[in-house]
């Protein structure tokens, strides 16, 4: 089936014998034009189906109105909502939103990045993938003077304004809860730790054992991407350990999910024999059996001063990149998977 042609500013003027700039301003609102004349353009721009190119738009007057958010990935509850409520702030003010997802890959990344520039976005709001190393593609962002916010995960090095929770005070949080409950062997199911805020949560686990007089044994710190399948994998792992753990802490989940679904099918009692304890707030774990633990990461409130930090930055025409952080205070949600006591 052959395509149907686009409508032009050409098509319209034709119909109504005008000229093609006259359609331009008509379109554009310009005073020049009669109120009888714009109405007039509109009405068969509707007929037509015109719909305006809005990269020649952009490249013209040098804004898009879009934003450019990328996702590390899609079917997480922590950023959708975040995504969410980034929208909804920027479109009171006349912003769209264009989400990509890099799928924790460096490679995808950096294409999302490009594809981004090109359609001439006003601002960039990106979460680093599990694979991100290298930051150059971030740095050619600034480069360009474009705005360029960080949430949950950001580096320093890359300089900019970056938004998310105390990931060391969280594990403090959770250590110290399970120590409250008896466990004395507690493991960790740890993100990748290339990433700052999985560094940062097993930094905190680590500096919260050694508060409480634990020992820290390297086997129970088991890193992985903290899928579900992950979590599986990893706690089959520590389940063959001679001295199997009393609590398992995972920063993610869907790996405290994957965690207690080897548990369960050990007819391993949970919190009895082993305590959980996941990261984000997921809505299943609320729902399953036993609810799990978990920390809340303040989802709607990152998203809605990540929105307000870039309306702030592109309206000012001073702005220069620099290093600010925003960090909010972690939640524990105390569940039935950790409550020994």
């Amino acid at each position: 089936m052959k395509s149907k042609r686009k409508t032009t500013i050409k098509d319209i003027a034709n119909v109504l014998k005008i000229t093609p700039s006259a359609v331009s301003r008509a379109l554009n609102d310009n005073p020049r034009i009669s109120d009888k004349t714009k109405e007039a353009v509109k009405k068969v721009a509707l007929e037509l189906e015109y719909q305006p190119n809005q990269l020649a738009s952009a490249l013209r007057s040098g804004k898009s109105n879009l934003v450019g958010v990328i996702v590390p990935k899609t079917n997480s509850y922590f950023f959708s909502t975040v995504v969410e409520s980034i929208e909804n702030e920027l479109n009171k003010e006349g912003y769209n939103v264009i989400i990509t997802q890099s799928n924790e890959s460096y490679k995808k990344e950096c294409r999302n990045i490009q594809t981004l520039l090109q359609t001439q976005v006003d601002g960039i709001i990106a979460s680093l993938a599990n694979e991100t190393v290298d930051f150059s593609h971030y740095e050619k962002i600034k480069s360009k003077g474009i705005p360029l916010i960080l949430y949950d995960r950001g580096e320093n090095d890359i300089g900019v304004d970056y938004i998310g929770i105390d990931d060391y005070e969280s594990s403090h949080l959770v250590v110290e809860h399970l120590v409250e409950q008896g466990c004395k062997r507690i493991a960790h199911l740890a993100g990748l730790s290339q990433a700052r805020i999985y560094k940062n949560r097993i930094r905190g686990y680590v500096d919260a054992l050694e508060k409480h007089n634990l020992p820290l044994d390297t086997d129970l710190i088991k890193e992985s991407n903290l899928t579900l399948e992950d979590g599986r994998k990893k706690t089959k792992e520590l389940l063959r350990l001679p001295n199997r753990p009393d609590a398992i802490y995972a920063a993610g989940d869907y790996a405290a999910l994957g965690a207690l679904q080897i548990l369960q099918e050990n007819n391993i009692k949970v919190p009895e024999e082993i305590a959980l304890v996941g990261f984000s707030n997921e809505p299943f774990t609320s729902l399953i059996k036993p609810t799990i633990t978990t920390i809340s990461q303040h989802n709607k409130k990152i998203g809605k001063l990540v929105a307000k930090q870039f309306l702030k930055r592109v309206n000012d025409k001073n702005w220069k990149p620099v290093l600010t952080k925003t960090i909010l205070k972690a939640e524990l949600i105390i569940r039935d998977s950790s409550k020994k006591i």
